[in-house]
């Protein structure tokens, strides 16, 4: 289920374990919760729902990010303590900036890999189904019309990462490190030294944390 990132939380101090979920997707985070209830003893938690995401970090003036978003950008505020910018290369590839007070700005969304090869695929009647393959690195051209489909949307999204860095290093008169997670990320950003590291998980530590935080202080009230 790609809409749903789960984790399962063992409290030193809590048994039975509870379970937190986080979806983007609310009807199939509501049914596969329903189900988990039904089946299992423990508890079932929905972040955002049953537990508050109990962040440290702040939400600049009007910035309504999704709970995916929120909780990649918690998990690197506790691991860095410092302005960052994340990316999670999915299905979409989000890119966002945290600021060195703990501020969270918003940032930008643009079609993932696979997103923008379906769309060339579907938008045109010559142009190939292909599934996302990283270029050659030493390669500089796209020989046949599906390596140039597969070099125009890997240096795509490395450009799209690049851009937005800079765009919010000038507002904040500072470069930021970057943190890449999800699906993609290791095949877009193994060998791009723009990125300082990537963190497959991301999101899931932000579960953790935030599941962490709250069920230890005993404050389950959105």
């Amino acid at each position: 289920m790609e809409a749903v990132q789960t984790a399962v939380m063992a409290l030193p101090t809590q048994e039975p374990r509870p379970i937190v979920l986080a979806s983007v997707n609310e009807d199939l985070g509501e049914r596969l919760c329903s189900a988990l209830r039904d089946q299992m003893a423990d508890d079932v938690y929905i972040i955002g729902e049953d537990l508050p995401i109990d962040l440290t970090i702040q939400l600049a003036r009007e910035a309504v990010p999704g709970v995916d978003r929120l909780l990649g950008a918690l998990a690197a505020w506790n691991t860095m303590q410092q302005a960052c910018v994340i990316v999670d290369a999915g299905t979409c590839i989000t890119v966002d900036f945290i600021d060195g007070e703990g501020t969270f700005h918003g940032g930008g969304i643009a079609p993932g890999v696979r997103m923008q090869l379906d769309a060339m695929h579907n938008g045109t009647s010559s142009l190939p189904e292909l599934d996302p393959c990283a270029p050659e690195d030493n390669e500089p051209f796209g020989r046949s019309t599906a390596d140039a489909m597969q070099l125009g949307v890997f240096a795509g999204a490395r450009g799209l990462v690049r851009n937005l860095t800079e765009r919010y290093a000038l507002a904040y008169d500072a470069w930021p490190p970057i943190i890449a997670t999800g699906g993609d990320a290791e095949a877009l950003f193994r060998n791009d030294e723009l990125i300082d590291r990537i963190v497959p998980d991301l999101v899931l530590r932000g579960i953790a944390v935030a599941a962490t935080r709250v069920l230890t202080h005993g404050d389950k009230t959105p």
